[in-house]
């Protein structure tokens, strides 16, 4: 596994590129089927899911306070069809291919969409 980059737009590209290769995208779920989910650096009252184009990206988070997750596969069509749109909706922000300090790009999820959609064009 290649570590993530210091630079955060090139996270981003490589969450796009990486997560189309593999078919899915990996986020933390819980034994309760609770989502891994911080409050947003920009608005407190905004929350947070983040999401890697990797296991083993997702695993480096699975330590101290987040031990009870794990990563959890969702499918690349269920993310772009039902969560982006879903967590748009409940006003929730994506984070992607965050490292273990969890800093990384915070984006509304339909921007995310859009990043998507340019890639696949």
């Amino acid at each position: 596994m290649q570590p993530l980059s210091e630079d955060l737009q090139e996270n981003l590209d490589r969450f796009i590129v990486e997560s189309l290769e593999l078919g899915c995208v990996w986020g933390l779920c819980d034994s309760e089927g609770n989502w891994a989910m911080v409050p947003s650096d920009e608005d407190t009252e905004v929350g947070v899911i983040p999401f890697w184009s990797d296991k083993p990206l997702a695993e480096q988070l699975c330590i101290d306070e987040w031990a009870v997750y794990e990563p959890v596969a969702i499918a690349m069509e269920e993310f772009l069809d039902d969560w982006l749109t879903g967590m748009h909706e409940d006003v929730h922000r994506a984070g992607v291919n965050w490292n273990e300090d969890l800093e990384g790009q915070e984006l509304e999820p339909l921007d995310l969409l859009e990043e998507f959609e340019s890639e696949l064009d």
